[in-house]
């Protein structure tokens, strides 16, 4: 019945674009595609050579047509054709039309540090020259047709999975190359801009104005009264084909389906081989990729970090630790902890320098550097960030966290969750970073041994200073949460003494006085409906700095209230008062499905 339901939908959604842009108005934006067979082009997406306006498209959002065929440009100049476009999932599948996919990866003439495409993953291959064939020695033995001849073949395959070459292979180079097999295409994504829910309400996505600087989402069709009778009388008609249409798409869907699975059982079994750990670089690599360190983006305790290049034009910062005696440590610790981490809120650990005294890390590169840069600059050049925007990024570190506690094959407790230590990406996507003070225990353990606090100022649990308010387990990372939460609600750090009023300057006492009052808490609000984000952060924030790590929530729950309603929320303890034996029985807001939490204990 729900499919049933779907197609009508989709029918209805169908005559109404019918009437809008075919009875109503001439719509110059409308879907197009080069010939029958070949995928629907519509925003973000337009067809250059269509005399489309440009505002029919995103910037450098542009597809060309080949005769029959879908063409898309690389940055390099280098021609693809385009197989499918997927506007929910926002993907597009791409193959080479002299069938060497294999040839430009290994010539770089898939780049695309300079667009807003980027792959799923990317893995170590190295490029190999057989003088005879290999059997069952690749997991994909099929040698690359362009760059193989009569007496030799070229394969790729896996840097791990070619420890022990055969006699009659060479290494020719390793490369960092995105995901590839050759009997598949390979799939682009882009995450700006995002469209998918709009595509998922049925809606068509596209710019607000012919100016091109808002995007919006606007309904398929407006009502149109003249086109009423004419649409009426087509309309059994047009049921007759759509049906026709959405048996044919099921089919194909169902073909692309088991394709996909597919391949997610050769990037699975690619990760059981380790593919993906970090490549280990020399310091003349490092003094090359950085043009001799030239660009520095910042400067800590721990030593400069610089912006580099890959040799396949990654972009990518380089972490140069100093020569301390903390340093060993540190660096060990980071490397094998980060090092095996894979999560779109963790920040992504690419190689390591561990040559004699000199240690360096290398993560992926983040253009809008750290949290800390935008919830405390009010007054500086840099914008504030939106409401939706400081929620959106709370979530990502929540559920960052969530997996470091959960997600691994060891817990990991990271003790300096701090807002210098989220770093931003270019669509200020949220990413964990400095794993130095990290520790792993299994998951089943609760309590950890630590000999001297670690962790920040400001952020650092009671418990890691002291036994008497309980054990340290990863019940100190939701408290240290708990305190960033508050400052990007602030806007300012917890305790200033620059504030004129003496009551506010330890601002969590302060706004917990607020709420129970009843009082506003006297924040930026600009939009409707930022008040509410506001007040649910605060709540949240107040409930993981309870003085007892046994009040506080897991990072589990505090994703369930992030992404909850209001009405489902209550007034944390007052986390101020006078402590006592710790409370045992603390029961936390319910969740979105109106179901109670389960009892917090140290023992979960």
């Amino acid at each position: 019945m729900g499919n049933l339901v779907a197609v009508g939908e989709t029918i209805l959604l169908l005559l109404l674009f019918f009437f809008d842009s075919g009875v109503c108005q001439q719509d110059t934006c409308s879907p197009s595609n080069c010939s029958d067979h070949g995928p629907e082009i519509r925003f973000p997406f337009r067809l250059q050579d269509h005399n489309q306006p440009q505002h029919c498209g995103y910037p450098n959002f542009n597809l060309s047509c080949k005769g029959n065929d879908t063409v898309f440009n690389f940055p390099s100049s280098t021609e693809v054709f385009v197989k499918e476009i997927d506007y929910m999932s926002q993907t597009l599948t791409i193959f080479d039309p002299q069938n060497c996919i294999g040839g430009l990866l290994f010539d770089h003439k898939l780049d695309l540090s300079n667009s807003l495409f980027h792959y799923y993953k990317y893995y170590n291959h190295s490029f190999l020259n057989c003088s005879s064939a290999v059997d069952d020695f690749f997991y994909n033995n099929q040698p690359i047709p362009c760059l193989s001849g009569f007496h030799y073949h070229v394969f790729l395959s896996p840097e791990d999975y070619v420890s022990s070459l055969p006699v009659s292979c060479q290494r020719i180079k390793t490369i960092l190359t995105p995901y590839w097999r050759y009997d598949l295409p390979l799939v682009l994504k882009w995450d700006t801009p995002r469209c998918s829910h709009c595509e998922e309400r049925g809606g068509r996505c596209g710019f607000k104005s012919k100016t091109g600087e808002e995007i919006t989402c606007k309904p398929a069709v407006k009502g149109c009264e003249k086109g009423i009778i004419i649409g009426v009388s087509i309309g059994i008609f047009v049921l007759l084909v759509a049906t026709m249409i959405s048996i044919k798409v099921y089919n194909r869907w169902k073909s692309n389906r088991k394709e996909i699975e597919n391949q997610l059982n050769v990037e699975k079994f690619l990760e059981d081989y380790k593919s993906l750990k970090p490549m280990r670089y020399t310091y003349a690599d490092l003094k090359k990729m950085t043009d001799q360190f030239k660009e520095k983006l910042g400067q800590g305790g721990y030593g400069s970090v610089f912006k580099g290049k890959l040799p396949n034009e990654v972009i990518v910062a380089v972490k140069l630790l100093q020569n301390s005696g903390g340093n060993g440590e540190e660096f060990i610790n980071e490397v094998g902890t980060i090092g095996r981490i894979h999560h779109v809120n963790v920040v992504r650990l690419l190689g390591f320098c561990a040559d004699r005294f000199r240690r360096a890390l290398i993560y992926e590169f983040m253009p809008n550097e750290s949290l800390e840069r935008f919830i405390f600059s009010a007054n500086s050049k840099d914008p504030l960030l939106g409401w939706e925007k400081l929620r959106d990024i709370a979530v990502g570190v929540a559920r960052g966290i969530e997996y470091l506690h959960q997600g691994c094959e060891q817990r990991i407790l990271h003790f300096d969750i701090k807002p210098h230590n989220i770093l931003l990406d270019h669509n200020f996507n949220p990413k964990i970073s400095d794993f130095g003070l990290a520790k792993l225990c299994s998951r089943g353990q609760s309590i950890v041994s630590m000999k001297v606090a670690r962790g920040t100022m400001g952020y650092i649990a009671p418990e890691v200073f002291s036994r008497n308010f309980g054990n340290v387990s990863y019940k100190s990372d939701v408290y240290s949460f708990g305190m960033l939460l508050l400052e990007m609600v602030g806007g300012r750090k917890n305790t200033d003494a620059t504030v004129r009023n003496t009551s506010e300057v330890y601002f969590p006492e302060w706004v917990y006085n607020k709420l129970i009052q009843g009082e506003g808490l006297r924040l930026r609000i600009e939009e409707d409906g930022d008040a509410e984000i506001a007040k649910k952060l605060t709540i949240v924030a107040l409930w993981c700095i309870q003085w007892q790590p046994v009040d506080r929530p897991s990072m589990k729950s505090v994703v369930q209230m992030l992404e909850g309603s209001m009405e489902s929320m209550m007034m944390p303890p007052d986390p101020f008062a006078s402590t006592g034996p710790p409370n045992t029985n603390v029961t936390l807001p319910e969740e979105n499905q109106g179901t109670k939490l389960s009892t917090i204990t140290e023992l979960e």
